[in-house]
């Protein structure tokens, strides 16, 4: 392909293979280089890459009608409501276009509940090692000081508490009569494939109920059966009053969801939050397709036991290797945590195992495979994986 001046803004550090085309989990670059992807454009193409409902639902849909804008009822939108408010045990849905606008709709959710209670300068308790979003506010309740870098000055109202320690909350909800709501993930994803313990979500339940806290749950990453459940919070038992959803609900096609229930999920009314795209016909159409495959196919099933399996094997080759600290996950969302920057093993993966991984928090190997990956393919990324780390070692 022929190099030419990029008119793109330096955004990205990318790599330099550009896609074609896939089928299920595998990829094809445009020299016909065939690639296992274990990443699922982070956490997106859950059903993988030209599933062919979706496919057909994409091009039915695009000659019928694209968009009305929400000054109208949209058949589609109500549809999905309904769906995702079934399955998740909500009430009330607001669609957008993105993971970080799902997050927005959240925080102002938040604030409108705090001056509903008559809290003046409501706050909002948040994650060390959180990823949130790239707007400013879902940037400010995140926790990565590179990325918030040259982004000031941040935004006031936000707490920041350890993840998975509920003393921590306790002690600062004592000193904090401010606090409103708490927003966490329940698998911190950007943050090296992190897991809450249920014992702590339960436990935060209940401090929430008992200070009249909102508990919002960011499962734009975690959520739509990755780890084994539809939704990480159901490992747990617990239900939030708000929670986000995002990336692999339209399958590649950008959508978002914030749902709720409750007393917060009657406090916006109109003029007070919108967007243009969300919710259109398209998006939503596709959404609700994604969800009638995962539950006929029982993806969320499927997603356990291969999660079980791809731990077990990387557990198995890797449990003591001497450079890796920890191999942990729930379902399809699994990371292998080196003792050493190894950012530089995404390149080497795409061109030395023909293998897509992503690195967080610059030590950890993420993986996020399809969950319509095969058994063989599930075994397939952990030889990859570990002939990457075990040539890594040989290097050092």
């Amino acid at each position: 392909m022929t190099q030419t001046v990029s008119h793109l803004m330096r955004a990205y550090a990318r790599q330099p293979v550009s896609f074609v085309h896939g089928s299920g989990a595998r990829l094809w670059d445009e020299r016909g280089v065939e690639y296992l992807d274990a990443i699922a454009g982070i956490a997106v193409t859950s059903l993988g890459h030209a599933h062919p409902e979706v496919a057909a639902v994409i091009a039915e849909q695009a000659g019928m009608l694209l968009h009305t804008s929400n000054v109208f009822r949209i058949e589609w939108q109500e549809r999905l409501g309904r769906r995702l408010c079934e399955l998740a045990g909500m009430e009330k849905a607001f669609f957008c276009n993105s993971g970080a606008e799902a997050n927005e709709a959240a925080l102002k959710l938040a604030r409108l509940y705090g001056h509903s209670r008559h809290v003046q300068q409501p706050q909002i308790l948040v994650m060390e090692n959180a990823f949130h979003g790239r707007t400013i506010a879902t940037l400010t309740a995140s926790d990565n000081a590179a990325k918030q870098r040259g982004f000031e000055p941040l935004l006031p109202g936000f707490l920041r508490a350890p993840f998975d320690d509920i003393e921590a909350v306790r002690r600062i909800a004592e000193a904090s009569p401010n606090i409103v709501a708490v927003l966490l993930e329940p698998v911190q994803g950007e943050g090296g494939i992190r897991v809450a313990s249920p014992e702590y979500l339960r436990a935060l339940r209940i401090l929430c109920d008992r200070q009249g806290w909102l508990l919002m749950l960011d499962e734009i990453q975690c959520g739509l059966g990755r780890t084994g459940r539809w939704f990480a919070h159901q490992h747990a038992g617990v239900v939030p009053d708000v929670m986000t959803l995002a990336k692999s609900l339209g399958n590649g096609f950008p959508i978002g969801a914030c749902l709720a229930r409750g007393a917060v999920a009657d406090l916006l009314s109109p003029g007070q939050h919108g967007t243009t795209f969300g919710g259109n016909p398209l998006a939503c159409r596709i959404a609700c397709t994604v969800l009638k495959i995962m539950r006929r196919d029982g993806l969320p099933d499927r997603a356990a036991l291969l999660g079980e399996r791809l731990l077990a094997g990387l557990r198995e080759a890797l449990g003591n290797h001497p450079d890796v600290i920890a191999v942990r996950g729930l379902g399809l969302m699994v990371g292998v945590e080196l003792s050493r920057n190894c950012k530089e093993l995404v390149g080497r993966a795409l061109a030395e195992k023909n293998l897509l991984i992503t690195v967080t928090r610059d030590s950890t190997i993420r993986l996020l495979p399809p969950l319509i990956c095969s058994e063989e393919q599930i075994d397939d990324i952990v030889r990859r994986v570990v002939g990457l780390i075990g040539a890594e070692a040989e290097r050092l």
